[in-house]
Protein backbone atom coordinates (compact mmCIF):
# COMPACT_ATOMS: atom_id res chain seq x y z
CA UNK A 1 0.00 0.00 0.00
CA UNK A 2 2.62 2.25 0.95
CA UNK A 3 4.51 1.80 -2.75
CA UNK A 4 1.21 2.32 -4.48
CA UNK A 5 0.10 5.47 -2.67
CA UNK A 6 3.69 6.95 -3.18
CA UNK A 7 3.59 6.13 -7.23
CA UNK A 8 0.22 7.73 -7.11
CA UNK A 9 0.91 10.53 -4.98
CA UNK A 10 3.57 11.27 -7.61
CA UNK A 11 1.48 11.60 -10.50
CA UNK A 12 -0.11 14.88 -11.77
CA UNK A 13 -3.45 15.38 -11.68
CA UNK A 14 -4.27 14.72 -15.44
CA UNK A 15 -2.38 11.21 -15.08
CA UNK A 16 -4.56 9.94 -12.34
CA UNK A 17 -6.99 7.11 -12.89
CA UNK A 18 -10.22 5.05 -11.85
CA UNK A 19 -7.55 2.68 -10.45
CA UNK A 20 -6.12 5.25 -8.20
CA UNK A 21 -9.80 6.05 -7.43
CA UNK A 22 -9.52 2.28 -6.01
CA UNK A 23 -6.65 2.38 -4.24
CA UNK A 24 -7.96 5.39 -2.51
CA UNK A 25 -10.78 3.63 -1.40
CA UNK A 26 -9.03 0.90 -0.30
CA UNK A 27 -6.51 3.01 1.50
CA UNK A 28 -9.23 5.20 3.42
CA UNK A 29 -10.83 1.86 4.99
CA UNK A 30 -7.20 1.69 6.52
CA UNK A 31 -8.15 4.98 7.93
CA UNK A 32 -11.53 4.31 9.08
CA UNK A 33 -10.31 1.00 11.05
CA UNK A 34 -7.37 2.35 12.57
CA UNK A 35 -4.77 0.41 10.54
CA UNK A 36 -2.81 3.25 8.89
CA UNK A 37 -2.09 6.07 10.73
CA UNK A 38 -0.39 9.54 10.46
CA UNK A 39 2.10 9.01 13.45
CA UNK A 40 2.75 5.67 15.52
CA UNK A 41 4.24 5.22 18.90
CA UNK A 42 7.84 4.51 18.52
CA UNK A 43 10.11 3.56 21.55
CA UNK A 44 12.90 4.64 19.28
CA UNK A 45 12.43 8.12 19.15
CA UNK A 46 13.16 11.02 21.42
CA UNK A 47 9.62 11.93 21.36
CA UNK A 48 8.50 8.24 21.49
CA UNK A 49 6.13 8.92 18.11
CA UNK A 50 7.38 8.72 14.64
CA UNK A 51 5.38 10.01 11.09
CA UNK A 52 3.94 8.06 8.29
CA UNK A 53 4.72 10.50 5.88
CA UNK A 54 3.15 7.79 2.98
CA UNK A 55 -0.07 8.13 5.01
CA UNK A 56 -0.38 11.81 4.83
CA UNK A 57 0.44 11.63 0.98
CA UNK A 58 -2.38 9.29 0.74
CA UNK A 59 -4.91 11.69 2.44
CA UNK A 60 -3.61 14.42 0.31
CA UNK A 61 -4.33 11.85 -2.57
CA UNK A 62 -7.80 12.07 -2.13
CA UNK A 63 -8.26 15.19 -1.92
CA UNK A 64 -6.83 15.63 -5.62
CA UNK A 65 -8.84 12.83 -6.75
CA UNK A 66 -11.83 14.04 -5.48
CA UNK A 67 -14.70 16.26 -7.32
CA UNK A 68 -16.84 18.68 -5.57
CA UNK A 69 -20.19 17.78 -5.71
CA UNK A 70 -23.30 18.41 -3.75
CA UNK A 71 -24.41 15.92 -0.64
CA UNK A 72 -27.01 17.84 0.57
CA UNK A 73 -29.61 16.18 2.34
CA UNK A 74 -31.94 19.81 2.44
CA UNK A 75 -29.89 21.77 -0.16
CA UNK A 76 -32.09 25.08 1.26
CA UNK A 77 -31.82 24.53 4.62
CA UNK A 78 -28.34 22.72 5.19
CA UNK A 79 -26.33 22.78 2.51
CA UNK A 80 -23.49 20.85 1.72
CA UNK A 81 -21.01 20.85 -0.78
CA UNK A 82 -17.45 18.83 -0.60
CA UNK A 83 -15.10 16.41 -2.45
CA UNK A 84 -16.75 13.37 -2.84
CA UNK A 85 -13.56 11.46 -1.78
CA UNK A 86 -14.32 12.77 1.84
CA UNK A 87 -18.12 12.43 2.54
CA UNK A 88 -19.04 12.24 5.97
CA UNK A 89 -18.15 8.86 8.08
CA UNK A 90 -20.82 6.56 7.97
CA UNK A 91 -21.39 5.11 11.98
CA UNK A 92 -23.77 1.91 13.05
CA UNK A 93 -24.65 1.04 16.60
CA UNK A 94 -21.96 -1.74 16.10
CA UNK A 95 -19.15 0.73 16.25
CA UNK A 96 -19.88 1.39 19.55
CA UNK A 97 -19.66 5.44 19.37
CA UNK A 98 -21.96 7.46 21.16
CA UNK A 99 -22.76 10.10 18.78
CA UNK A 100 -25.28 12.84 20.38
CA UNK A 101 -27.47 15.00 18.06
CA UNK A 102 -27.23 18.43 17.54
CA UNK A 103 -24.68 19.55 14.62
CA UNK A 104 -21.46 17.24 14.68
CA UNK A 105 -19.42 16.00 12.16
CA UNK A 106 -16.81 13.53 11.70
CA UNK A 107 -15.30 13.37 8.39
CA UNK A 108 -14.72 10.07 6.68
CA UNK A 109 -11.13 8.77 6.82
CA UNK A 110 -10.66 9.40 10.66
CA UNK A 111 -10.44 6.60 13.06
CA UNK A 112 -12.85 6.76 16.36
CA UNK A 113 -12.50 3.96 18.63
CA UNK A 114 -15.48 1.98 20.14
CA UNK A 115 -16.63 3.90 23.60
CA UNK A 116 -15.59 7.90 22.23
CA UNK A 117 -18.37 10.60 23.16
CA UNK A 118 -19.07 12.87 20.79
CA UNK A 119 -20.92 15.64 22.16
CA UNK A 120 -22.56 18.53 19.63
CA UNK A 121 -21.39 20.39 17.86
CA UNK A 122 -17.69 18.75 17.78
CA UNK A 123 -15.69 18.03 14.41
CA UNK A 124 -13.29 15.30 13.86
CA UNK A 125 -11.55 15.56 10.39
CA UNK A 126 -9.96 13.08 8.15
CA UNK A 127 -6.89 11.66 8.95
CA UNK A 128 -7.26 11.81 12.69
CA UNK A 129 -7.38 9.00 15.11
CA UNK A 130 -9.44 9.06 18.21
CA UNK A 131 -8.71 5.98 20.54
CA UNK A 132 -11.39 4.05 22.85
CA UNK A 133 -12.92 5.85 25.55
CA UNK A 134 -12.25 9.04 24.88
CA UNK A 135 -14.88 12.55 24.73
CA UNK A 136 -14.90 14.81 22.35
CA UNK A 137 -16.85 17.99 24.11
CA UNK A 138 -19.23 20.59 22.35
CA UNK A 139 -17.28 22.63 20.33
CA UNK A 140 -14.14 20.93 20.34
CA UNK A 141 -11.52 20.40 17.02
CA UNK A 142 -9.61 17.69 16.21
CA UNK A 143 -7.65 18.34 13.11
CA UNK A 144 -6.62 16.22 10.52
CA UNK A 145 -3.74 13.45 11.22
CA UNK A 146 -3.87 14.58 14.63
CA UNK A 147 -3.71 11.17 17.15
CA UNK A 148 -5.63 11.40 20.72
CA UNK A 149 -4.98 8.36 22.66
CA UNK A 150 -7.40 6.15 24.63
CA UNK A 151 -9.95 7.43 27.76
CA UNK A 152 -8.90 11.54 27.20
CA UNK A 153 -11.59 14.31 27.78
CA UNK A 154 -11.32 16.81 25.27
CA UNK A 155 -13.30 20.09 26.60
CA UNK A 156 -15.33 22.06 25.39
CA UNK A 157 -13.68 24.58 22.92
CA UNK A 158 -10.73 22.15 22.80
CA UNK A 159 -8.69 22.68 19.83
CA UNK A 160 -6.47 19.63 18.71
CA UNK A 161 -4.75 20.94 15.58
CA UNK A 162 -4.06 19.18 12.68
CA UNK A 163 -0.62 19.14 10.84
CA UNK A 164 -0.98 17.57 7.27
CA UNK A 165 1.36 19.46 5.29
CA UNK A 166 4.46 19.38 4.61
CA UNK A 167 3.97 15.40 4.80
CA UNK A 168 6.82 15.20 7.14
CA UNK A 169 5.69 17.03 9.66
CA UNK A 170 4.78 15.82 13.42
CA UNK A 171 0.99 16.39 14.08
CA UNK A 172 -0.45 16.76 17.44
CA UNK A 173 -0.20 13.79 19.81
CA UNK A 174 -2.76 13.87 22.65
CA UNK A 175 -1.73 10.51 24.64
CA UNK A 176 -3.48 8.23 27.33
CA UNK A 177 -6.00 9.65 29.74
CA UNK A 178 -4.85 13.11 28.93
CA UNK A 179 -7.25 15.84 30.47
CA UNK A 180 -7.36 18.89 27.84
CA UNK A 181 -9.39 21.96 29.79
CA UNK A 182 -11.80 24.07 28.00
CA UNK A 183 -10.71 26.97 25.69
CA UNK A 184 -7.50 24.86 25.14
CA UNK A 185 -5.37 25.07 22.02
CA UNK A 186 -2.50 22.56 20.84
CA UNK A 187 -0.98 22.83 17.80
CA UNK A 188 2.56 22.48 15.61
CA UNK A 189 3.19 19.12 15.93
CA UNK A 190 2.99 19.74 20.12
CA UNK A 191 3.38 16.25 21.99
CA UNK A 192 1.05 16.14 25.42
CA UNK A 193 2.05 12.43 26.87
CA UNK A 194 -0.14 10.30 29.19
CA UNK A 195 -2.02 11.60 31.89
CA UNK A 196 -1.13 14.93 31.82
CA UNK A 197 -3.71 18.09 32.48
CA UNK A 198 -3.98 21.43 30.88
CA UNK A 199 -6.05 23.42 32.54
CA UNK A 200 -8.69 26.08 31.18
CA UNK A 201 -7.17 28.32 28.03
CA UNK A 202 -3.65 26.59 27.96
CA UNK A 203 -2.03 27.03 24.39
CA UNK A 204 0.62 25.07 23.23
CA UNK A 205 2.95 25.66 20.37
CA UNK A 206 6.57 26.03 19.29
CA UNK A 207 6.94 29.24 19.80
CA UNK A 208 5.89 29.83 23.72
CA UNK A 209 8.45 27.83 26.33
CA UNK A 210 6.42 26.38 29.09
CA UNK A 211 7.80 26.61 32.76
CA UNK A 212 8.14 23.64 35.02
CA UNK A 213 8.54 25.03 38.19
CA UNK A 214 8.55 21.71 39.68
CA UNK A 215 11.36 20.48 38.00
CA UNK A 216 13.02 23.59 37.64
CA UNK A 217 13.09 23.61 33.78
CA UNK A 218 12.09 25.54 30.93
CA UNK A 219 10.62 22.91 27.86
CA UNK A 220 11.20 24.31 24.69
CA UNK A 221 10.60 23.16 20.71
CA UNK A 222 13.48 22.73 18.51
CA UNK A 223 14.11 22.70 15.13
CA UNK A 224 14.45 19.31 14.99
CA UNK A 225 11.92 18.12 18.05
CA UNK A 226 8.30 19.51 19.12
CA UNK A 227 7.42 21.03 22.49
CA UNK A 228 6.85 17.89 24.37
CA UNK A 229 4.91 18.28 27.61
CA UNK A 230 5.91 15.56 30.55
CA UNK A 231 3.63 12.51 31.68
CA UNK A 232 1.14 13.69 34.30
CA UNK A 233 2.08 17.24 34.21
CA UNK A 234 0.09 19.52 35.43
CA UNK A 235 -0.11 22.74 33.04
CA UNK A 236 -1.83 26.28 33.37
CA UNK A 237 -2.35 29.67 31.77
CA UNK A 238 0.58 31.71 32.99
CA UNK A 239 2.51 35.14 32.30
CA UNK A 240 6.66 36.26 32.31
CA UNK A 241 7.91 39.58 32.90
CA UNK A 242 9.40 41.36 29.87
CA UNK A 243 12.92 41.29 31.88
CA UNK A 244 14.57 44.56 29.80
CA UNK A 245 13.57 47.40 27.40
CA UNK A 246 10.75 49.23 27.02
CA UNK A 247 8.40 46.25 28.18
CA UNK A 248 10.07 46.48 31.45
CA UNK A 249 9.23 50.30 32.03
CA UNK A 250 5.74 49.22 30.78
CA UNK A 251 5.20 46.51 33.49
CA UNK A 252 4.09 44.31 30.45
CA UNK A 253 4.19 40.68 30.84
CA UNK A 254 3.66 37.62 28.41
CA UNK A 255 1.55 34.35 27.63
CA UNK A 256 3.11 31.57 29.11
CA UNK A 257 1.99 27.99 30.26
CA UNK A 258 3.45 26.86 33.29
CA UNK A 259 3.96 23.21 34.97
CA UNK A 260 2.55 23.61 38.73
CA UNK A 261 2.63 20.42 39.59
CA UNK A 262 1.84 16.79 38.30
CA UNK A 263 -0.97 14.71 39.25
CA UNK A 264 -1.79 13.53 42.87
CA UNK A 265 -4.86 12.34 44.80
CA UNK A 266 -6.02 15.54 44.47
CA UNK A 267 -5.79 15.91 40.94
CA UNK A 268 -7.73 12.86 40.71
CA UNK A 269 -10.45 13.52 43.19
CA UNK A 270 -11.36 16.59 40.66
CA UNK A 271 -10.93 13.96 37.56
CA UNK A 272 -13.28 11.48 38.75
CA UNK A 273 -16.37 13.42 37.27
CA UNK A 274 -15.24 12.30 34.06
CA UNK A 275 -16.28 8.75 34.59
CA UNK A 276 -19.51 9.58 35.40
CA UNK A 277 -20.18 10.95 31.73
CA UNK A 278 -19.40 7.42 30.24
Amino acid sequence: MQEAIEAAFALPVSELREEHQSLFRKFKEGLNDGRYRAAQPDANSATGWSVNAWVKKGILLGFRLGQMVDMSIDLQRQPYFDKATYPVKQFSIESGVRLVPGGSSVRDGAFVGAGVICMPPMFINAGAYVDAGTMVDSHALVGSCAQVGKNCHLSAAAQIGGVLEPVGASPVIIEDEVMVGGNCGVYEGTVVKKRAVLGTGVILNRSTPVYDLVKERVLVATEEQPLVIPEEAVVVAGARQIARGIGKEWGVSLYTPVIVKYRDQKTEGKLQLEDLLR
